[in-house]
């Protein structure tokens, strides 16, 4: 049963939630963006009021969940204190503060998500490695895995590029991910995931070890400056392959951007027409020059500073161990389960996210 202590805990870790969450600055930063709106003239620019609404609506959403944790809070009490002359509130009451504790929790997950872009939404990429037919299948199998995962997030999963292999699997795939925090979260990510199990495609049953890389990048507001021209740019449209939108397979609707100066190639076919295509490429485009120039600025101040900066792009981060046991092992954090299927077909992969992002701060 929840007594007067726990109760006090609570309410400790709500009132620190209000400080990390910075609700009375959101408050503020609400009214006066509530007040720009409110302007005659406020959609005569419709970019910037789309950018305006949506960062009202996220901030409005961080202070209604806080609220709503401060009523949560307060129904506790109330039950806490019935429960001492009725004591079928007893278990309602210890029901609400589980919650509340999951709500907590949640709260300081989210606090450690500072970075420019970590709210906002990602371009997931994956690639594989190694291991041919098997490499195909392994990105098939992460596919799934994120897709189903942002499902479990409530997020939305726009796929940009999913090309089937020949045989079996995907050549690469390329998807967006729209969901508050979903770029913070899934930067757990990037690197390259191992897998070792008995091969479906070896009559002779064999052990295999194959590997996908993994990129993450931020979908980048428009007001983000980055050095693209768009003459620097080749663009080449072509017949789309396997399954996309309504006529993906009877126009040349795909489109392929290759960057002249970088030789940066971003292909996108899964849109409905060339034109969306050729728009949703641009965005995979811009978010990898700016992440090429963060990783050179990067760089060079490890250089400067006389340190080795990790690439942790193409360095191994987890292994899904399938056969002779069944293991999915994170080599950062620790985090470890025997519950291959959850993490694989299920997307449960919340352990290993948070996780790593505790292993990242407590470095």
């Amino acid at each position: 049963m929840v007594d007067e202590k726990e109760i006090e805990v609570l309410s400790e870790r709500l009132e620190a939630a209000r400080g990390f969450l910075h609700i009375d600055e959101k408050v503020k930063q609400l009214s006066e963006l509530d007040a720009e709106s409110a302007k005659p003239d406020f959609w005569g620019d419709t970019d910037r009021a789309q950018r305006i609404s949506k960062q009202a609506s996220d901030i409005r959403g961080v202070i209604g969940d806080f609220r709503a944790a401060m009523q949560q809070l307060e129904d506790i009490r109330t039950g806490w204190e019935l429960a001492g002359e009725d004591p079928d509130f007893a278990d309602e009451t210890e029901a609400l503060a589980e919650d509340l504790g999951r709500t907590l929790d949640r709260f300081a997950v989210e606090s450690w998500f500072d970075g420019p872009f970590d709210e906002g939404s990602c371009i997931v990429t994956i690639n594989p490695g190694s291991g041919g037919l098997e490499a195909q299948d392994w990105t098939d199998m992460l596919f799934r895995m994120y897709t189903r995962y942002a499902q479990n997030k409530n997020w939305s999963v726009e796929v940009l590029d999913a090309v089937p292999g020949e045989v079996i699997g995907l050549e690469h795939a390329s998807f967006q991910v729209d969901g508050r925090f979903a770029y913070g979260m899934l930067r757990s990510e990037i690197g390259v995931h191992r897998l070792v199990r008995i091969s479906p495609t070896d009559d002779k049953k064999r052990r295999h070890t194959t590997f996908a890389s993994v990129e993450v990048m931020p979908v980048l507001p428009d007001d983000i400056e980055v050095d693209l021209r768009e003459s620097d740019v080749r663009v080449d449209v072509y017949r789309a392959s396997g399954p996309g939108g309504q006529c993906v397979n009877t126009t040349d609707s795909a489109v392929r951007l290759t960057h002249i100066p970088t030789g940066i190639v971003v292909t996108c076919q899964n849109q409905k027409s060339q034109l969306q295509n050729k728009e949703a490429a641009f965005r995979v485009l811009r978010a990898r020059l700016y992440e090429l120039e963060e990783r050179k600025r990067a760089e060079q101040i490890a250089q400067l500073q006389g340190e080795k900066m990790e690439n942790s792009f193409g360095s191994q981060i987890r292994n899904y161990v399938l056969y002779p046991y069944q293991m999915v092992k994170d080599l950062r954090s620790g985090i470890e389960t025997g519950n291959v299927d959850a993490v694989l077909e299920d997307g449960e992969l919340d352990g290993f996210v948070i996780g790593y992002h505790r292993w990242r701060v407590s470095q």
